[in-house]
């Protein structure tokens, strides 16, 4: 058995790891309220001692320069040093953009003995990286800092607050390690692996094999699961980082603690989509197969006629409906059931909403969150996943995101 604690702040729990961030007038004119001049725009994450590294990246075709990049390196290499900037994604840049990453990462060489260190970008896509800028921040970097509400800071980019998280796992032995994390994310959120930027960083003696296992597992069942807007990013990254200082570990017991971290985080990736006001978990069963069930839940949570109803608390199941039919998955409208919440919304019997369910439904809609779960009643197949309401400062984040 073990006990999972959470703690307060972020990464500097970790044993061994150091975090810091630096403006240096990348970040001049903040895309929202959430971020202020006097953020950082340049970031880093330090090992003390060489780390194991596990990485899932985008299924975007068009990977950016950081992923290209760090692919580069030999299979199952260590690092001690991650490298983060805010405002530009090095995307769609080409070989150059993979050259400038190598000419930031000798001139940080220059200032601190790194091992194979990597890189991870987010921002506008299709700009060459200010590489005077970024190399600036090297000359003012504390490489024995602590700052995990700073770093996660300078990460953001459209998000309205930062996000971190750590905890404690207290083995039956009384022995323990420690695992935090922090990502930003709150538009091009796409169930596609991985949507997002996220660093976890663990003190666990955790084995390469297991953290490449679980890493895939965790991401699978949290971030690639949601959806603000159906958008890919070319940037997704999900990294797990362990320097094994604590020299304790129990797989059990860590995949508990993964998992928890990921699906969090994920969430609160989910209520920070961009101009969203509710989270709504939209699970499909009784579906031929798991991938059925699949197939129609994303189509739920990527549907935009589906998310303006949720921004406009219309109870109107008509949409839900025709997205499962047009998902292409097996499916009879005389079996079909929805439930929003505990509510029958629609059943062969129950087609048409009357008033006094259609009350209830409207202050189940009000909710902050809240489940869809609708029953396909062909077979024993179930899948959940999770979107936002899609609402008018979407658009306008989005319009002026260059400006």
């Amino acid at each position: 058995m073990y006990n999972i604690i959470s703690l307060e702040k972020g990464l500097e729990n970790v044993q061994g790891f150091f975090c810091d961030a630096r403006n240096v007038g990348m970040r001049t004119n903040p895309a929202n309220s959430g971020i202020t001049d006097l953020d950082g725009d340049v970031a880093f994450i330090r090992s003390e001692v060489p780390c194991d590294i596990s990485a899932v990246f985008t299924s975007n075709t068009f990977q950016a320069a950081p992923l290209k990049h760090f692919q580069k390196y030999p299979k199952d290499f260590k690092t001690d040093f991650v490298l983060i900037n805010a405002k530009n994604a090095n995307a769609m840049t080409g070989e150059k953009g993979i050259e400038d990453i190598d000419s930031i990462l000798s001139a940080l060489s220059s200032k601190i003995e790194v091992l194979n260190p990597v890189m991870s970008s987010t921002g506008v896509i299709g700009y060459r990286l200010a590489i005077d800028k970024i190399t600036s921040a090297f000359d003012t970097f504390d490489f024995t800092a602590s700052h995990s509400h700073k770093t996660a800071r300078a990460i953001m980019t459209t998000d309205s607050f930062k996000k971190e998280l750590a905890y404690k796992v207290v083995l039956d032995s009384g022995k323990s390690f420690n695992i935090a994390a922090i990502c930003k994310g709150a538009g091009m959120i796409n169930p596609a692996m991985a949507t997002m930027l996220c660093f976890i960083i663990t003190d666990a003696d955790i084995p390469k094999n297991d953290m490449d296992a679980l890493l895939k597992e965790s991401t699978e069942h949290s971030f690639n699961r949601i959806s603000v807007d159906g958008d890919t990013s070319t940037n997704d990254t999900v990294m797990l980082l362990a320097n094994k200082q604590s020299k304790h570990y129990d797989k059990d017991a860590f995949k508990e603690a993964l998992s928890k971290i990921m699906f969090e985080l994920a969430m609160m990736i989910l209520k920070d989509g961009e101009g969203a006001n509710k989270l709504v978990a939209f699970e499909v069963k009784g579906a031929l197969s798991e991938e059925e069930a699949k197939k129609a839940s994303r189509a739920l949570s990527n549907s935009l006629l589906v998310k303006t109803a949720l921004f406009g608390e219309d109870p109107n199941w008509g949409r839900i409906a025709s997205t499962i039919g047009a998902s292409g998955i097996s499916c009879d409208d005389s079996k079909l059931v929805i439930h929003y919440d505990d509510l029958l919304i629609y059943s062969n019997e129950f087609r048409e909403l009357d008033k006094e369910r259609e009350d209830k439904a409207y202050k189940i809609m009000k909710q902050d969150s809240f489940k869809v779960t609708c029953d396909i009643g062909l077979g024993e197949a179930a899948y959940t996943s999770y979107g936002c309401d899609l609402s008018y400062e979407y658009v306008k984040i989005n319009a002026e995101y260059r400006t």
